[in-house]
């Protein structure tokens, strides 16, 4: 790993991106996707860890490619409503995600399919105060690490169930600054090492 967890440096810390399936919900096997919410599963703890982000004082936002929309399995308002949903369960456990960007594009019709960069520029649009010094990035994928290696954020890997891993896993994971098995794990880690305020 390109960092040691003593040496990353925390104080400037203000937005958290995440990844969606895989992070916050249970990943399809590869080449399958969550097309409906009775298809979308959170994973454990994550309520929890939102919740902590949140009383931290951190943004958190999810970046997530839903290439599933170019291939005709489900539509954008279809995406628009899981996360609906997914936010009013957050919202009755005093969690709560504060935007979410996603690509509906397949591969080389856009800038904004990870690794690209062009959610996070999406994401400066609306939140202008937002800068890569004070963020980083929490995936699965070797795709969300080199997003957040591109733009210049800090990267965590997240092992997560090794039979739904994406091909690149082993790569993602040296690639980062960090690895952890889950995102409860990862938050752990972040909020024991950030300065309070």
């Amino acid at each position: 790993m390109p960092n040691s967890p003593d040496s990353l440096d925390l104080s400037s810390l203000r937005t958290v991106f995440l990844d969606r399936d895989g992070v916050l919900n249970r990943k399809m096997p590869e080449g399958q996707f969550v097309t409906r919410w009775s298809e979308f599963h959170p994973l454990p703890r994550v309520a929890e860890a939102l919740a902590r982000l949140n009383r931290a004082s951190l943004r958190v936002i999810v970046v997530s490619n839903q290439r599933g929309v170019s291939l005709g399995l489900y539509s954008v308002a279809d995406v628009q409503s899981i996360h609906a949903e997914f936010q009013s369960q957050l919202k009755a456990q005093g969690a709560r995600i504060d935007a979410f960007y996603f690509c509906p594009h397949g591969r080389g019709e856009c800038n904004c399919r990870k690794p690209l960069t062009g959610l996070f520029e999406q994401a400066r649009a609306d939140f202008p105060q937002i800068t890569a010094a004070s963020s980083l990035m929490i995936g699965d994928a070797l795709s969300d690490v080199e997003f957040g290696r591109r733009v210049g954020m800090t990267t965590i890997f997240l092992d997560g169930n090794p039979e739904h891993r994406k091909p690149g896993a082993e790569a993602a994971a040296e690639l980062a600054d960090l690895s952890f098995p889950n995102l409860a794990a990862a938050v752990d880690f972040l909020l024991d090492r950030m300065p309070a305020r």
